[in-house]
């Protein structure tokens, strides 16, 4: 006869990081506050997940949109987000450079989304902690535009602390100026083992009085749970802050569900505020972050075949959205190529786009024979096009010699172009609205790396704006890079670059498909719930 099982886990649990990992060197924070606080001019209510991914993010750009329409100015804040995907913004804390110019900032991607919902221009107090995973267990750390370098998670959370009085002072200058503040929380509220440190779900709530609505997502599965759960886990004081909970995702008969509705609101007491059914066109809208490149792409729509742009999937892929233009258009079959796949012989493309860590993606290409496949691309006469960190993998070599990404050292590039790149520690963030002479279109989208690049390759820039060359063109014109983001989002030159590549160009107006799902959206959230009662909610 054995002994009863002990209520302790017998798992042995991984390992942490090493025990000589030491902290990076304090930063200094001493960002600009405002003392006293302005008032709040409106009211705010905040949006909690039961986990991540239940799409905060989405619900968030389409009240924003919603509300905005019903003549209220409306704005988002999101204390911390995590993500690759950023944007520039129109300010930053960081002093005038030389020229008396302000440098830019960044925020996610996901409210510069909401931002535009709204119809404001993105501000870095909409977000002022940017999280940018670079490692498994560490990420790059923004403050309010201003990156403080590389932190293990371990120990960023004792960083996290310090961080708060900018949050707050953040979501005062967001709050003192818009009628409606709609306040994202951070994955799930009731992970209890960060509650000490949290500077973006209850904490913040409790720290600005705001009211509380949990989503939680029927698509995946146990929203009764998650939200049953979550109710055990809260406080009694956090419980009273949650003013009710929303279901999205919703697909099939509502009158099936109502039932686990009502056992959830009679454990909780949370009353059921709404039901958000399924968006379709949820893929129009740039994706958050790479939980998006899990779902399978659309494919080409069009009858004639297809131009084939294969995208290799690779670690710490950043600013993928770059793609969603090309993704739209009707005559472009745009294909990510997991790991342990081949680069498909078809494909007319190969696009490397941006990463978090040059080096280390490098690594994760040649380990998938990516590199032997992208030379048997080149030699058929196939076409290779880089962006930004893409850009730096196809030339000679990167170094990163003070060790900003990672160890120190240099990686071998693919050796397509003539340019070798050196990682730095200053951040390059820019702004482009120019001329492209070599296409004759306008071109907008913006730089965000931390990289200088060098060589004879950058004697034939791949564009001209405003009479700077920007990238680099082989020879024969069939492998292509640049620093700039954004450059397919531009209309006309990205037909004129389908046709050069011998695909078929549409007259597809990008950014006006972005805005008609923005206001698909808010219409179907103006069926489907009750956006009186949630901002009455609000305060």
């Amino acid at each position: 006869m054995t002994d009863a099982p002990s209520a302790r886990s017998s798992v042995t649990p991984p390992a942490d990081l090493p025990a000589d990992d030491a902290p990076p060197p304090m930063p200094s924070l001493d960002v600009p506050l405002l003392d006293p606080c302005p008032p709040r001019r409106g009211r705010s209510l905040m949006i909690q997940g039961t986990s991540s991914d239940v799409g905060k993010s989405l619900l968030l750009a389409g009240l924003a949109r919603a509300y905005t329409r019903r003549g209220l100015k409306v704005a988002p804040f999101k204390a911390q987000n995590m993500s690759n995907n950023a944007a520039v913004t129109v300010d930053s804390d960081l002093p005038p450079d030389a020229s008396g110019r302000r440098p830019r900032g960044e925020i996610g991607r996901a409210q510069a989304l909401q931002a535009r919902a709204a119809g404001l221009a993105p501000s870095i107090h909409m977000n002022p902690v940017l999280l940018k995973p670079q490692a498994l267990v560490g990420s790059q750390v923004v403050l309010r535009g201003r990156a403080l370098g590389n932190w293990p998670a371990r120990h960023y959370h004792n960083l996290k602390p310090l961080l708060m009085p900018a949050v707050m002072d953040s979501y005062a200058r967001v709050a003192a100026e818009a009628d409606l503040v709609l306040v994202e929380g951070a994955g799930a509220g009731t992970e209890t083992y960060l509650r000490h440190c949290d500077i973006t779900n209850m904490r913040l709530a409790d720290a600005a009085d705001l009211p509380v609505v949990l989503l939680t997502d029927n698509d995946r599965g146990g929203a009764m749970a998650a939200l049953v759960g979550s109710w055990l886990l809260h406080s009694e004081a956090e419980r009273a802050r949650i003013q009710g909970y929303l279901i999205n995702k919703f697909r099939g008969y509502f009158s099936l569900y109502e039932p686990a509705c009502r056992t959830v609101t009679e454990t909780t007491g949370w009353p059921l505020l709404g039901v958000a059914r399924w968006f379709d066109l949820a893929a129009r809208l740039p994706a958050e972050d790479a939980l998006a490149l899990e779902r399978p792409p659309a494919g080409a729509t069009g009858p004639e075949p297809a131009l084939v742009v294969a995208v290799p999937q690779l670690p710490s892929a950043a600013n993928f959205d770059d793609l969603d233009p090309l993704s739209s258009e009707p005559g472009v079959d745009l294909r990510w190529v997991r790991p342990g796949q081949p680069i498909p012989a078809e494909a007319d493309v190969v696009l490397l786009c941006g990463a978090k860590t040059t080096r280390p993606a490098l690594d994760a290409l040649y380990a998938q024979g990516w590199d032997v496949d992208i030379a048997a691309h080149v030699r058929r006469g196939g076409r290779v096009v880089g962006l930004c960190a893409g850009f730096q993998m196809l030339g000679r070599t990167v170094s990163d010699p003070l060790g900003i990404e990672g160890p120190a050292g240099e990686t071998p590039g693919l050796g397509l172009l003539a340019i070798d790149t050196r990682i730095t520690a200053t951040k390059r963030l820019v702004e482009i609205d120019a001329l492209d002479a070599a296409s004759q279109t306008r071109l907008t989208g913006y730089e965000m790396h931390m990289g200088v690049s060098d060589g004879a390759g950058l004697d034939r820039p791949w564009l001209h704006l405003d009479g700077r060359g920007e990238g680099a063109v082989s020879a024969d014109g069939r492998v292509m890079g640049s620093y700039v983001h954004g450059v397919f989002g531009s209309d006309a030159f990205r037909r004129h670059w389908l046709s050069a590549m011998g695909g078929r160009a549409s007259g597809l107006d990008y950014q006006a498909q972005v805005d008609d799902a923005l206001d698909a959206l808010a219409d179907q959230l103006e069926a489907d719930l009750d956006l009186d009662t949630l901002l009455a909610l609000a305060r």
